[in-house]
C-alpha cells in the first residue's frame, strides 16, 4: 500500500469579496510509496505549493481523497489534522520557521514538547539529531547566531524529531547560496539512502534532479511524472 495518495484531488479558492473562483488543483491522481524521495515542480500558479499543503495537513481540498498510510485525512476535522502534523509529517521550509527566542537544543525539542514527551527523551534525542546534521557544537546557539545553511540544518533535524512518515520539504534551498545549498541537498540524498520518505517542492531543475521522481504540475493538473535522468535506474 503507498504511504501517501490523492485521488481526483480538487482545490477551489474563492477571492475574498467575489465571486471570482481560482481552481488551483483540477483532478490530481498521485500516490507515493515508502523510501520514495520525489520532486514537485512548477511554475508559479501551478498548484504545487497546494499540493503541498494538502499533503502535508495544512488545508483540506474542496473534493477528492487524501490517503495516509491507513488514514483517510480528507475525513478528519482540526484536531485530528493537528495531530496528523505532529505524529506523522516532518516540515522543512525555505525560510526556516525556527522560534527566535529559542536555542537549537530548544528548537528540536519544541514538537516532542506539544507531544507531552518526557524532558530527559526530547533533551536526548534532540541532542541525537544535532549531531546527525553536525550542530553538536552549536546547541547552546540561537537561530540568529548561525548562518543560514546551519538554520536549515537544525530545521531537518527537527523535521526528524517525530521519526515521521513523510519529510515535506519547501523550497529548502531558496535562501541558500549555491555551496550550502549543495550541503543541504546532500543530507537529503542521505535521508533518501537510510530509507526516509521526502517530498520536496522545488522550482530548480538542479534540485529537482537530485531527486528519486520529478512530478511537474501546469495550471493545476499533472504534466508529467517521470524518474529523474540522474536517478533513471533507482
Amino acid at each position: 500500500m503507498p504511504i501517501a495518495s490523492v485521488h481526483e484531488l480538487v482545490k477551489i479558492y474563492r477571492k475574498p469579496g467575489t465571486m471570482v473562483e481560482v481552481h488551483a488543483l483540477r483532478g490530481v491522481d498521485l500516490s507515493f510509496e515508502e523510501g520514495v524521495y520525489a520532486a514537485i515542480c512548477g511554475q508559479s500558479g501551478s498548484g504545487k505549493s497546494t499540493l503541498m499543503n494538502i499533503l502535508g495537513c495544512l488545508d483540506r481540498p474542496t473534493a477528492g481523497r487524501y490517503q495516509l498510510g491507513d488514514t483517510d485525512v480528507s475525513t478528519l476535522d482540526d484536531n485530528a489534522l493537528s495531530e496528523i502534523r505532529g505524529e506523522r509529517l516532518g516540515f522543512v521550509f525555505q525560510t526556516f520557521n525556527l522560534v527566535p527566542q529559542l536555542t537549537v537544543l530548544e528548537n528540536l525539542e519544541v514538537p516532542l514538547f506539544y507531544q507531552g514527551v518526557a524532558p530527559h527523551i526530547r533533551h536526548a534525542k534532540a541532542l541525537e539529531l544535532a549531531a546527525l546534521v553536525e550542530l553538536s557544537d552549536r546547541v547552546d546557539h540561537r537561530p540568529m547566531e548561525l548562518s543560514g545553511g546551519q538554520q536549515q540544518r537544525v530545521a531537518i533535524a527537527r523535521a526528524l524529531i517525530n521519526d515521521p512518515l513523510i519529510i515535506l520539504a519547501d523550497e529548502p534551498t531558496g535562501n541558500l547560496d549555491t555551496a550550502t545549498g549543495e550541503v543541504i541537498l546532500d543530507i537529503f540524498d542521505s535521508l533518501h539512502d537510510a530509507g526516509k520518505t521526502i517530498l520536496m517542492i522545488t522550482h530548480e531543475p538542479e534540485v529537482a534532479a537530485r531527486a528519486q521522481r520529478i512530478i511537474t504540475l501546469r495550471d493545476g493538473r499533472i504534466q508529467s511524472d517521470e524518474h529523474s535522468p540522474q536517478n533513471a535506474t533507482v
